[in-house]
């Protein structure tokens, strides 16, 4: 499967946000790449390279390329509410960003790889693919085979789960229920999701 695999820092420091976790380079250089650094004057946004700078940057956050991410957003438009919140709740439903926010792994990108190598069940079953939409109720566990695996132990031993409460975690059996969709002002990511709809909307 596809996937972004280019210089992370570069793609931090463009949006000026620890995209993909915390980054020294960011706190170094607090100004966008380019041959000129900080020094470079940069042309005021148009209103379309801001929306379009909002949409890339949930898309690399979360890790979904341009088809898929078009595909959440019509699924999104499609429902009652308020499309861009809708947008971000099925962005966090999917298995990879849930796996994340469990702990079970370090990054996104992580529960991406554990999921692809069915480290990871959904109620009871192994699932493999890292985009599946999960369901208020869902329960997510760690394979039996797997609960002792190193890269799994380490992220756990980090406990994230209880900054988010949607989630559930039970620590003995290694998994965890999705409670709900969160809500907009549980979801932490600094994103202007309005900005996505305005440019979808064109």
């Amino acid at each position: 499967m596809a996937r972004y695999i280019g210089p992370k820092s570069k793609i931090a420091r463009k949006f000026n946000e620890p995209i993909f976790g915390p980054d020294k380079v960011l706190e170094k250089k607090n100004y966008p790449p380019g041959q000129h650094g900080s020094s470079k004057r940069r042309a005021k946004k148009s209103e379309y390279a801001v929306q379009l700078a909002e949409k890339q940057k949930a898309k690399y956050t979360y890790g979904v390329l341009e088809k898929q991410f078009a595909l959440t957003f019509d699924k999104a438009s499609r429902k009652q509410g308020v499309t861009g919140e809708m947008l971000l709740k099925f962005l966090e439903a999917r298995l990879d960003n849930t796996v994340y926010r469990l702990g079970i792994a370090s990054t996104r990108a992580a529960a991406r790889q554990l999921i692809g190598h069915k480290h990871i069940t959904v109620n009871g079953k192994l699932v493999n693919i890292p985009s599946y939409s999960l369901k208020a109720g869902d329960v997510i566990g760690v394979r039996e085979k797997s609960k002792s695996l190193e890269a799994i132990t380490t992220s756990l031993s980090a406990n994230r789960v209880s900054k988010y409460n949607w989630l559930e975690w039970n620590k003995s059996e290694m998994q965890g229920t999705l409670l709900a969709l969160p809500e907009r002002d549980q979801i932490p990511e600094n994103i202007k999701e309005h900005l996505i709809v305005e440019l979808y909307s064109k």
